[in-house]
């Protein structure tokens, strides 16, 4: 199995995983926070529908133009506002657009091949500096859903702990 190949799978796993964590928690446990300083399921979602679109096109539009930059900061637009909008939304509409992303995955890594996966461009965050398109595939896709999938299930188990009638 290529790498690419390989990676879609991860990512539809994932998605997957995500939906199946997700499906039976109830409104009051999507929008529960430790801490104000820490994201909510709800909060952890909407970021997740974001990132997997934002980054296969960041992979894409490197391809097109191998010498343009690529990536961003916690500080992006895009990022802050997908989370911000977390109290805006349901259940249903959110799992939706999660499962929605396996279309725009599909649509870009059916035409990915290992070898465009080679191909090094420099990063706008300094802290990334130069990498391949595999690295941003993997490290900010693949694990950061994995890393996501986590934070998920620690945000569950920590809410479950605290009120256990939920």
């Amino acid at each position: 199995m290529s790498q690419t190949q390989q990676a879609r799978n991860d990512i539809f796993q994932l998605i997957d995983d995500i939906v199946q964590v997700v499906q039976p928690l109830t409104e009051t446990e999507l929008h529960w926070k430790a801490t104000d300083d820490v994201w909510s399921v709800m909060e952890i979602l909407c970021h997740v529908e974001e990132i997997i679109p934002y980054w296969l096109l960041e992979i894409q539009s490197v391809l097109q133009s191998p010498q343009s930059e690529w990536g961003r900061n916690h500080l992006h637009e895009g990022r802050l506002t997908a989370v911000a909008k977390a109290k805006q939304r349901t259940k249903a509409d959110i799992l939706q657009g999660i499962e929605g992303t396996k279309n725009v995955v599909h649509a870009i890594m059916g035409a990915l091949t290992d070898e465009a996966l080679a191909i090094e461009a420099p990063s706008r965050n300094p802290r990334w500096g130069t990498k391949t398109m595999s690295f941003v595939l993997n490290h900010l896709v693949v694990e950061h859903l994995q890393s996501h999938l986590g934070q998920i299930n620690r945000t569950v188990a920590s809410a479950n702990a605290i009120n256990p009638n939920q």
